[in-house]
């Protein structure tokens, strides 16, 4: 119950003493349902329906005088106490069940961002250890089940204080009977326990089919091509057949353990009604007036033990749901790339790199429990206004080597250095603040051509929103759109070709100006008009930005001032382009002659040496 009080105590955090005020709103109302049921005896008796003497009734003396009155007029006052008191009692419970209401959906939102939050403030590599499903899962039904047992909860304690209530005015009736209810509701809650495990056990169930439903769904939508042009359709059917089958198993082990608790409770409270009338009439010697009244408050207490109890089923069934919320939570923090005391991303002034970005000694692995590493004590200095080409094998290291670069990866050993400075805190802001990232599986967001482009520079104009098309050279495909800049392009761009996906991309870097121009394969899908046009483009770049390019395509790199090769996490090879391919033997030139054999048309990479 930790995570639950954990919770609860959030949204008194964020609710403040209007909780407390509902409850006391809540103490009232039972109070007023009391005395309403006190007016019912002397009620009954002035219109004859009953002869009863309200003397033994606790407050009913006061309302003797009201014999005095004539008949219709005295039941005309009991009537409209009542009825003042049915309508205060419903009004102030409506009024508490909207502020409810209102608590609760704030509260939701309040958690959704915080969470949120916590998972932008995540660095890379907490991201790239977990499924992207299991997050969308937390951020929808775990979340929801999380508020939703917090409201649970409050539901409970408020019950918990109208059910004290009634508890204190059957006692103050009699004692002895009142006891009687009470033990025998403590005696059912002892047995009910059983419900309250199962139920704990059957959210775990829930948890884990929503979890794996998610992460399926997820890759069945992200992989849709890949399963239409393979044939998969009916592979992905028999997943769905057999999730289905175990959600259905679920939901009928909830419907039966609700069953089984109604069954439960009705027969016990039958016993203990056929049970309570025997004691009341020929042990206790109730009177008649009085044990009307006691039935009244049986008749409401008991459903409120029934309530509770189903309540804490409801909290137990969404236990599983707090602790993975809770330690999602708890991860996130673990692995904030902002720490307390460091300024937010928006109050950080992007970096100027003067001198260049070192990587000293650094060796890193993604799983540490292995002893395969992705980079190897690289020694590597990148200088600043120059262009820097990073190539490979697939599998080298290159893209580890980029992430590290920009530091959304922390070296297992060694260090990654700005201008001399190790990377980190409010040096690792600003470098991300001044980086533009294009990377090899380009990102767009669902929308139009402006809105994508936005994101990045939210005051952009016009004007350089055009001239980052131009230098892209995704201008002319733009213009002949129908809607032009406000084109909607679909789910992540799918509307657009690759090549056209990844100008769009490199025009939003570039509108954010950057000091720092980091292209991940970003020509990888371009035909060789348009990489000849990048590759213009970048040429006019050096020496007013750094500029690294991971690059497949040798023939994009010819112009760069510095050439890395990689290979199994380790540079094996440093220099320029027209140095690396007098090499022989090393992998340079192997990868050289590679890509030239096969491409008979490419006549000016045939007459580099190799």
């Amino acid at each position: 119950m930790k995570q639950v009080l954990y919770f609860a105590r959030k949204m008194h955090a964020y609710a403040g003493n209007i909780l407390f005020v509902n409850l006391l709103g809540m103490t009232l109302v039972g109070f007023l349902d009391g005395i309403g049921m006190f007016l019912l005896i002397p009620l009954l008796s002035l219109i004859g329906i009953l002869q009863i003497n309200a003397g033994s009734i606790p407050l009913a003396g006061g309302l003797d005088l009201l014999k005095e009155l004539p008949g219709p007029l005295s039941l005309l006052i009991v009537l409209a106490i009542y009825a003042a008191l049915v309508i205060g009692q419903a009004l102030i419970q409506r009024n508490l069940s909207l502020r409810d209401i209102r608590i609760h959906t704030g509260f939701i939102n309040h958690v959704r961002m915080e969470t949120y939050r916590s998972l932008l403030q995540a660095d890379w590599d907490f991201f790239i250890k977990r499924r992207k499903s299991d997050f969308i899962h937390a951020m929808t039904d775990e979340l929801g089940r999380v508020t939703n047992g917090t409201y649970v909860f409050l539901q409970f304690a408020a019950s918990l204080v109208f059910t004290l209530i009634q508890i204190a005015i059957a006692f103050w009736l009699s004692a002895k009977l009142t006891l009687f209810v009470i033990g025998c509701g403590l005696l059912l809650a002892f047995f009910s326990r059983v419900l309250i495990r199962r139920s704990r056990t059957l959210g775990g169930q829930t948890s884990e089919l929503a979890r794996s439903y998610i992460a399926g769904i997820t890759d069945h939508f992200n992989g849709i091509k890949d399963i239409k042009s393979n044939m998969l359709e009916e592979s992905r059917n028999r997943w769905l057949a057999e999730w289905c089958e175990r959600i259905g198993e679920e939901r009928y082990g909830h419907a039966k353990l609700r069953s089984d608790s109604q069954l439960y409770y009705k027969a016990a409270s039958a016993l203990i009604i056929a049970a309570f009338v025997y004691l009341s009439s020929y042990l206790f010697h109730t009177q008649g007036g009085q044990l009307l009244l006691i039935m009244m408050i049986f008749s409401r207490l008991w459903p409120r033990f029934t309530g509770i109890q189903s309540n804490l089923e409801q909290i137990a069934s969404a236990l599983p749901a707090f602790a993975s919320l809770l330690q999602l939570q708890e991860q996130c923090r673990a692995s904030r790339e902002i720490r307390d005391g460091e300024l937010a991303p928006e109050d950080v002034a992007p970096l100027a790199v003067e001198r260049g970005l070192e990587c000293r000694g650094v060796s890193f692995r993604y799983n540490r429990q292995e002893p395969v590493r992705a980079l190897e004590r690289i020694d590597l200095y990148i200088p600043a206004m120059r262009m820097t080409a990073v190539i490979g094998r697939s599998g080298a290291g290159k893209s580890t080597l980029i992430d590290m670069l920009m530091g959304l990866l922390r070296p297992e050993e060694g260090q990654v250095l700005v201008d001399g400075v190790p990377l980190g805190g409010r040096l690792l802001q600003r470098l991300r603040k001044a980086v533009g990232y294009v990377p090899q599986d380009p990102l767009l967001f669902g929308g139009s051509i402006r809105e994508n482009l936005l994101l990045i520079d939210p005051e952009a104009s016009e004007r350089q929103l055009w001239e980052a098309l131009e230098f892209a050279a995704a201008d002319e495909f733009v213009r002949r759109l129908p809607q032009g800049l406000d084109t909607l392009i679909g789910d992540r761009g799918v509307r657009l070709s690759g090549g056209e996906r990844q100008r769009l991309v490199l025009a939003r870097a570039i509108l954010r100006r950057p000091s720092i121009l980091v292209l991940d394969e970003a020509t990888s899908a371009l035909d060789a008009e348009n990489e000849a046009r990048i590759q213009e483009a970048l040429e006019r770049l050096k020496g007013k930005m750094t500029i690294v390019v991971i690059a497949h395509r040798l023939s994009t790199i010819r112009n760069a001032d510095q050439v890395v090769v990689l290979d199994q996490g380790r540079i094996v090879q440093q220099g320029g382009f027209t140095q690396l391919s007098k090499e022989r033997g090393k992998l340079f030139a192997h990868l050289l002659r590679n890509q030239m054999m096969p491409d008979a048309e490419n006549n000016d990479l045939e007459q580099l040496p190799v």
